[in-house]
Protein backbone atom coordinates (compact mmCIF):
# COMPACT_ATOMS: atom_id res chain seq x y z
CA UNK A 1 0.00 0.00 0.00
CA UNK A 2 1.06 3.19 -0.58
CA UNK A 3 0.88 6.45 1.32
CA UNK A 4 -1.18 7.86 -0.65
CA UNK A 5 -3.35 4.48 -1.30
CA UNK A 6 -4.23 4.23 2.42
CA UNK A 7 -6.48 7.58 2.33
CA UNK A 8 -8.03 6.19 -1.10
CA UNK A 9 -11.67 5.59 0.15
CA UNK A 10 -13.02 2.64 -2.03
CA UNK A 11 -16.61 2.89 -3.37
CA UNK A 12 -19.37 0.53 -3.37
CA UNK A 13 -22.69 0.67 -4.93
CA UNK A 14 -25.60 -0.36 -2.73
CA UNK A 15 -25.52 -4.19 -4.06
CA UNK A 16 -21.86 -4.54 -2.52
CA UNK A 17 -23.24 -3.07 0.64
CA UNK A 18 -26.25 -4.93 1.11
CA UNK A 19 -24.37 -8.42 0.46
CA UNK A 20 -21.06 -7.22 2.87
CA UNK A 21 -23.63 -6.44 5.18
CA UNK A 22 -25.68 -9.52 5.29
CA UNK A 23 -29.18 -7.46 4.23
CA UNK A 24 -30.92 -6.35 1.49
CA UNK A 25 -31.10 -3.37 -1.04
CA UNK A 26 -34.40 -2.58 0.18
CA UNK A 27 -33.30 -2.56 3.87
CA UNK A 28 -30.75 0.29 2.80
CA UNK A 29 -32.88 2.51 1.15
CA UNK A 30 -35.23 2.27 3.87
CA UNK A 31 -32.13 3.50 5.93
CA UNK A 32 -31.43 6.36 3.72
CA UNK A 33 -35.35 7.27 3.06
CA UNK A 34 -35.15 7.38 7.21
CA UNK A 35 -32.26 9.21 7.79
CA UNK A 36 -29.47 6.63 9.21
CA UNK A 37 -27.70 6.17 6.24
CA UNK A 38 -26.06 8.86 4.00
CA UNK A 39 -26.07 8.02 0.17
CA UNK A 40 -23.64 10.22 -1.92
CA UNK A 41 -24.72 9.75 -5.49
CA UNK A 42 -22.05 9.43 -8.67
CA UNK A 43 -22.35 11.18 -11.83
CA UNK A 44 -24.41 8.96 -12.92
CA UNK A 45 -27.13 8.78 -10.42
CA UNK A 46 -25.38 5.35 -8.63
CA UNK A 47 -25.83 5.21 -4.61
CA UNK A 48 -21.93 5.27 -3.71
CA UNK A 49 -21.03 3.69 -0.17
CA UNK A 50 -17.63 3.37 1.67
CA UNK A 51 -16.73 1.51 4.94
CA UNK A 52 -18.17 3.71 7.36
CA UNK A 53 -21.54 3.00 5.87
CA UNK A 54 -20.79 -0.43 5.81
CA UNK A 55 -19.93 0.43 9.79
CA UNK A 56 -23.01 2.21 10.25
CA UNK A 57 -25.53 -0.54 8.53
CA UNK A 58 -23.28 -3.21 11.12
CA UNK A 59 -24.38 -1.23 13.91
CA UNK A 60 -27.94 -0.63 13.30
CA UNK A 61 -28.43 -4.68 12.26
CA UNK A 62 -26.56 -5.34 15.47
CA UNK A 63 -28.69 -3.60 17.69
CA UNK A 64 -31.82 -4.84 15.49
CA UNK A 65 -30.95 -8.11 16.31
CA UNK A 66 -30.26 -7.32 20.03
CA UNK A 67 -33.83 -6.24 20.20
CA UNK A 68 -33.63 -2.59 19.53
CA UNK A 69 -36.21 -0.56 17.40
CA UNK A 70 -35.07 1.14 14.22
CA UNK A 71 -35.63 4.04 15.86
CA UNK A 72 -33.52 3.14 18.70
CA UNK A 73 -30.65 2.85 17.16
CA UNK A 74 -30.64 6.29 15.74
CA UNK A 75 -28.83 7.73 18.49
CA UNK A 76 -25.95 5.09 17.83
CA UNK A 77 -25.89 6.23 14.32
CA UNK A 78 -25.42 9.45 15.68
CA UNK A 79 -22.59 8.52 17.89
CA UNK A 80 -20.59 6.77 15.37
CA UNK A 81 -21.31 9.94 12.91
CA UNK A 82 -19.73 12.02 14.89
CA UNK A 83 -16.69 10.53 15.19
CA UNK A 84 -16.66 8.27 18.46
CA UNK A 85 -15.13 4.20 17.90
CA UNK A 86 -18.26 2.71 19.22
CA UNK A 87 -21.87 3.41 18.40
CA UNK A 88 -22.60 3.19 22.43
CA UNK A 89 -19.85 5.94 23.47
CA UNK A 90 -22.29 8.57 24.19
CA UNK A 91 -24.71 8.62 26.53
CA UNK A 92 -28.08 8.92 23.81
CA UNK A 93 -27.75 5.83 23.26
CA UNK A 94 -26.83 4.58 26.88
CA UNK A 95 -30.24 5.97 27.86
CA UNK A 96 -31.48 3.70 25.25
CA UNK A 97 -30.09 0.21 26.57
CA UNK A 98 -31.19 1.71 29.87
CA UNK A 99 -35.49 2.49 28.53
CA UNK A 100 -35.13 -1.09 26.72
CA UNK A 101 -33.72 -2.77 29.43
CA UNK A 102 -36.57 -1.50 31.89
CA UNK A 103 -39.09 -2.24 28.90
CA UNK A 104 -37.64 -5.87 29.24
CA UNK A 105 -38.32 -5.69 32.94
CA UNK A 106 -41.92 -4.85 33.01
CA UNK A 107 -42.41 -7.20 30.11
CA UNK A 108 -40.67 -10.04 32.60
CA UNK A 109 -42.78 -8.93 35.35
CA UNK A 110 -45.44 -9.32 33.08
CA UNK A 111 -45.05 -12.77 32.04
CA UNK A 112 -44.17 -13.84 35.73
CA UNK A 113 -47.73 -12.88 36.69
CA UNK A 114 -49.22 -14.64 33.76
CA UNK A 115 -47.17 -17.70 34.26
CA UNK A 116 -47.89 -17.65 38.37
CA UNK A 117 -51.77 -17.60 37.28
CA UNK A 118 -51.41 -20.61 35.20
CA UNK A 119 -49.65 -22.74 37.40
CA UNK A 120 -52.45 -21.59 40.01
CA UNK A 121 -55.07 -23.01 37.69
CA UNK A 122 -53.01 -25.99 36.70
CA UNK A 123 -52.91 -27.05 40.63
CA UNK A 124 -56.66 -26.17 41.06
CA UNK A 125 -57.61 -28.48 37.87
CA UNK A 126 -55.35 -31.11 38.97
CA UNK A 127 -56.99 -31.22 42.71
CA UNK A 128 -60.27 -31.89 40.88
CA UNK A 129 -58.92 -34.96 39.23
CA UNK A 130 -60.14 -38.36 40.14
CA UNK A 131 -57.11 -39.90 38.69
CA UNK A 132 -54.62 -39.96 35.96
CA UNK A 133 -55.25 -39.38 33.38
CA UNK A 134 -55.91 -42.43 30.35
CA UNK A 135 -55.48 -41.39 26.57
CA UNK A 136 -56.69 -44.29 24.27
CA UNK A 137 -56.04 -44.61 20.82
CA UNK A 138 -57.77 -47.86 19.85
CA UNK A 139 -60.14 -47.72 17.10
CA UNK A 140 -63.93 -48.88 18.15
CA UNK A 141 -65.05 -49.34 14.57
CA UNK A 142 -63.35 -48.91 11.65
CA UNK A 143 -63.21 -45.24 11.05
CA UNK A 144 -64.44 -44.10 14.48
CA UNK A 145 -61.74 -43.87 17.25
CA UNK A 146 -62.72 -43.45 21.07
CA UNK A 147 -62.43 -40.37 22.77
CA UNK A 148 -59.63 -39.39 24.85
CA UNK A 149 -60.94 -39.12 28.25
CA UNK A 150 -59.08 -37.11 31.17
Amino acid sequence: MTPTSRFTVECMRIGELARRAGTTTRALRFYEAQGLLPARRSANGYREYDEEDLRLVSEILMLQAAGLSLDDTRPFVECLRAGHDAGDACADSVEVYRRRLAEVDACLERLNAVRAGLLTKLARALVRQPGPCRVTDRPIDDDVYEDREC
